[in-house]
C-alpha cells in the first residue's frame, strides 16, 4: 500500500526467543501476546484475502491465469516478499499519523498503546472481513491507519497528525484518478498501434519488446521505491552502500533539494536509474528473443493476446512481491509494537524501533498466503469481471498505469501516500472507458469507492469500541478477540460458497466468445432444418432429422440460459448488459423459428410438386447462407470486441452486416417466387399447397431474424 504513515519502524530481521523462554514474562503479558497473535494472524488474513486482487485480480479476469494458478503464484510471491523484505515498515510514531512529541513514553501511555495497537488491529481486520464479504477492494494501510486515529483520538485526542490524515484523503482522489488516466492513454496507444495494424499479430511481435522496456523499467524503479527499501536499509547497516546514493534519501538533508542525480542525497539517485534500466534492457532483450523463437498456435487477436498474457504475468507477479513486502507490516507492525511493550521488564515501548523477529514475518507471510488461497478470490471476482471487462491487454495496460502512478507517488521528491487498491481500480476503470461509458459498471465503482471513504471512520470507531471493552484487562481481551473471530468464522461458513469449475467460468468468460459459440449452436440448428427439409422433399420420412433439430434448438436455448446466468452475474463487457441481452435474445430466435419449420415438417408431407419442392429446397439453402453469413457477423463482433472497437474491425463488422441484409434480400426473392408457384398450381390439393406455403413463410421468418439480429449490431459501430 503505501508508506511513511504508520507508526512504527522495525528494522533488522534478527531471530529473537520464544515466548516461553522468558522467565520474567507475567501471565497478564502472555494473554496479552497470545491474543495478539491471534489477532495478527486474523489480519494477516485479512489482507491476503482482499489485498491479493491488487496482484491478481486483473490477471485472473483477463483469463492469464486460472485461479487456481493465481492463488499459487499470489500465495509464493506474497510469502517470499514477506518473509525476505517485510522487515521493514514505514516511519516513527512521531513522525506518522500520530505524535506524542519527543519526551519519549512513560509506562503509562505505553500499555495504553498496547492495548490501543490491539484495538486497532482487530477493528481494521473485522472491517476487512466485512468487506471481502461482500467482494469490495479496500486499502488494508488505510483501514489499520483508520484504527490506530481511531485510538489516538481516544488516547490523546492531539496527537494524531491531520496533515497526514489530509494526505490520505486527498490519495482517495489522486491516485485513482492518475491511474485511471495513464491506464486510459496505455489501452489507447495498444489499440492505435497494435490491433489497428493490418497484422496485429506480426505488429506485437516488434512491438512488445518496445513495450516491455519502459513497463519493467517503471516496475525496477517500483521495486526500489518500495519492495526493497528495507533490502536497502540492512545493506546500509553492513555497510554495503552508501545510503546516500540509493533510495530513499533522507527529507530531511539539505542535499535531498537538489536535482542533480550525481550528488550524494540527490532526489532522484543514479544507481537506482541504472539499476531499472538495465532490467528493462534485458526483460526488452529476452522477449525480443522469445518472440523471434516462439511458434504462435493462436492467430491474429488471440495470439496478441497471447503475447500480453506473458507480460502480465510477470507484472502480475511484480505486484505479488512488492504487496508481501510492504503491507505485511499492517499485521505484524502493530503486533510488533504490542511484543516490544508486553516482553519489555520495564513496560515501556523503545522510543526509536522495534525489531521484527523472522518467526513473526513467517506468521505473517504464512497468514497472507492462506487468505489468498481461502477467500481471495471474492475480490478477484470484483476486480476482474465487474467494473469491466478485461483481456490481458486491457489488464497490461491497467496494471502499467497503475504500477507507473505508484512510482510517480512514491519518488523521494513527492513521497505522497497512496494506496496500490485504490490506484488499481482507478486503472481498471480507465481501461473500461477507453471503450466507452457503458463498459465500466459504475454502480459497482461507487460502492468500491463508499467502502474506500468508509474504511477510515468505520476501522477508526471500531478500534475505540474495543479498546473500551478491552478495559486494560488481559482477560477481557482475550474474550472479546475470541468472539470476534468465532463471529467471523460463523460469517465465513454462512457464505455462500461458489464451486471452482462454476468460479473458473465466471471469472475467466469471454461475453462475445460465449455469443459466438451460442451462434454456432443456432448454426447448427439451421443446418439440421435445412437436412430435415432436403430429406421431406425427396420424399422421404424426415423424423429423425425434425428430432435432430428441436435438439439442436434445446441445446441453443441451454447454452443461452448459460451466458444469461453468467451475465446476471455481474460479469461486465464492452456494450452494456441490456444491449447484450437484447441481441442475444434475437439471436436466439432464429433457432426458434428454425424448430418451427422442422415441427410444420411433421403435420404432414409436402406438396407433390417437383417445382415446389425444388423452390423449398432452394428456399432452403438460401436460409442456411444467410445464418452463415449471420455467424461469420457474430464472429467479426468478437473480433471488434478483442482490438477494443478499432476502426478496422468496425468496418469488418459493417460488410458482413451488409451481406447478411443482401442474402436475407436474396432469400426473399426466392420465397416470393416459390410462393407464386405454389399459388399458381395448388389448386387441386389446395390444403397442401397451403401446408407448404406455410413452410415458406416459416422459413423466410428465419431469415429475417437473421437480419434483425445482425443489424442489432449497428449500436456497437457507434462506440
Amino acid at each position: 500500500m503505501f508508506e511513511y504513515v504508520l507508526l512504527y519502524r522495525l528494522r533488522g530481521l534478527q531471530v529473537i526467543y520464544p515466548l516461553c523462554a522468558q522467565e520474567d514474562m507475567d501471565s497478564s503479558s502472555m494473554i496479552i501476546l497470545t491474543a495478539g497473535f491471534a489477532v495478527c494472524v486474523y489480519m494477516a488474513w485479512n489482507i491476503g484475502a482482499n489485498d491479493v486482487a491488487n496482484a491478481m485480480g486483473t490477471s485472473v479476469g483477463s483469463g492469464a491465469l486460472t485461479l487456481r494458478r493465481a492463488i499459487i503464484v499470489a500465495a509464493v510471491f506474497e510469502f517470499c516478499g514477506a518473509v525476505f523484505f517485510g522487515s521493514h515498515v514505514t516511519d516513527t510514531i512521531r513522525k506518522g499519523v500520530l505524535d506524542f512529541g519527543d519526551d519519549g513514553f512513560d509506562r503509562e501511555l505505553s500499555q495504553k498503546l498496547m492495548y490501543g495497537f490491539m484495538a486497532a488491529l482487530l477493528a481494521a481486520a473485522i472491517w476487512l472481513t466485512v468487506a471481502t464479504k461482500y467482494g469490495l477492494p479496500v486499502s488494508t494501510t488505510h483501514s489499520i491507519v483508520g484504527g490506530v486515529i481511531g485510538m489516538g483520538l481516544f488516547i490523546q485526542p492531539d496527537s494524531v497528525n491531520w496533515g497526514k490524515v489530509l494526505e490520505i484523503v486527498i490519495s482517495w482522489i489522486a491516485s485513482p484518478l492518475l491511474g485511471a488516466i495513464l491506464a486510459y492513454v496505455s489501452f489507447i496507444i495498444i489499440r492505435k498501434v497494435i490491433f489497428n495494424h493490418s497484422n496485429p499479430l506480426e505488429q506485437t511481435k516488434k512491438i512488445a519488446p518496445l513495450l516491455a522496456l519502459p513497463t519493467f523499467f517503471v516496475l525496477g524503479l517500483a521495486l526500489q521505491f518500495k519492495g526493497l527499501k528495507g533490502f536497502y536499509k540492512n545493506l546500509d547497516n553492513k555497510g554495503y552502500i552508501n545510503k546516500s546514493e540509493w533510495l530513499p534519501c533522507d527529507p530531511s538533508s539539505y542535499s535531498c533539494t537538489t536535482f542533480n542525480p550525481f550528488v550524494d542525497g540527490a532526489w532522484i539517485p543514479l544507481n537506482s536509474f541504472l539499476v531499472a534500466l538495465f532490467i528493462g534492457m534485458m526483460a526488452s532483450s529476452v522477449l525480443w528473443f522469445v518472440l523471434r523463437r516462439y511458434d504462435f498456435k493462436e492467430e491474429g487477436y488471440e495470439g496478441v493476446e497471447r503475447v500480453f498474457i506473458w507480460l502480465q504475468i510477470i507484472t502480475a507477479c511484480y505486484v505479488a512481491f512488492a504487496h508481501g513486502a510492504n503491507d505485511v507490516a499492517n499485521a505484524i507492525g502493530p503486533m510488533a509494537a504490542i511484543y516490544d511493550i508486553a516482553s519489555s521488564s520495564t513496560g515501556i515501548l523503545s522510543p526509536d524501533k522495534v525489531d521484527v523477529p523472522i518467526w513473526l514475518l513467517l506468521i505473517g507471510g504464512a497468514g497472507i498466503t492462506v487468505g489468498v488461497a481461502t477467500w481471495g478470490y471474492k475480490v478477484m471476482d470484483t476486480i476482474g469481471t465487474k467494473i469491466t471487462h478485461i483481456t490481458p491487454s486491457r489488464g497490461f495496460a491497467a496494471e502499467f498505469g497503475a504500477a507507473t502512478t505508484v512510482l510517480i507517488f512514491s519518488m523521494p521528491f513527492l513521497a505522497v501516500p497512496i494506496s496500490t487498491t485504490h490506484t488499481l481500480v482507478g486503472a481498471v476503470v480507465g481501461v473500461g472507458l477507453a471503450g466507452g461509458a457503458a463498459a465500466v459498471d459504475f454502480r459497482v465503482f461507487g460502492k468500491i469507492a463508499a467502502s474506500w471513504v468508509a474504511s477510515l471512520p468505520v476501522a477508526g470507531f471500531g478500534a475505540i469500541l474495543f479498546y473500551i471493552l478491552f478495559a486494560g484487562s488481559p482477560v477481557n481481551v482475550i474474550i472479546v478477540v475470541l468472539l470476534s473471530i468465532v463471529a467471523t468464522i460463523v460469517v465465513i461458513l454462512k457464505t455462500e460458497n461458489i464451486e471452482d469449475e462454476s468460479l473458473e467460468s465466471v471469472i475467466t468468460s469471454e461475453p462475445f466468445e460465449l455469443f459466438h459459440e451460442h451462434a454456432k449452436a443456432v448454426l447448427n440448428t439451421v443446418e439440421c432444418m435445412n437436412k430435415a427439409i432436403d430429406v421431406a422433399s425427396s420424399g422421404k420420412d424426415p423424423s429423425e432429422l425434425i428430432e435432430a433439430t428441436i435438439t439442436a434448438e434445446l441445446e441453443a436455448d441451454i447454452l443461452k440460459s448459460d451466458i444469461q446466468g453468467q451475465i446476471g452475474s455481474g460479469v461486465r463487457f464492452a456494450i452494456g448488459r441490456d444491449t447484450f441481452l437484447h441481441m442475444l435474445s434475437r439471436q436466439d430466435r432464429i433457432a426458434d423459428y428454425a424448430q418451427n419449420v422442422a415441427e410444420q415438417l411433421s403435420f404432414r408431407e409436402l406438396y407433390d410438386n417437383k417445382k415446389a419442392r425444388s423452390n423449398l429446397k432452394k428456399m432452403a439453402n438460401a436460409v442456411v447462407a444467410t445464418v452463415v453469413s449471420y455467424e461469420k457477423a457474430v464472429d467479426s463482433l468478437k473480433e471488434l470486441s478483442q482490438s477494443g472497437f478499432t476502426s478496422k474491425e468496425k468496418s469488418a463488422l459493417l460488410e458482413c452486416i451488409r451481406e447478411v441484409n443482401i442474402m436475407e434480400h436474396l432469400a426473399d426473392e426466392i420465397e416470393a417466387e416459390a410462393a407464386r408457384h405454389v399459388f399458381s398450381t395448388g389448386d387441386d390439393d389446395a390444403l397442401a399447397a397451403m401446408h407448404m406455403y406455410r413452410v415458406l413463410q416459416r422459413m423466410d421468418d428465419v431469415a429475417n431474424a437473421c437480419e434483425k439480429a445482425a443489424n442489432a449490431f449497428l449500436p456497437s459501430l457507434s462506440r
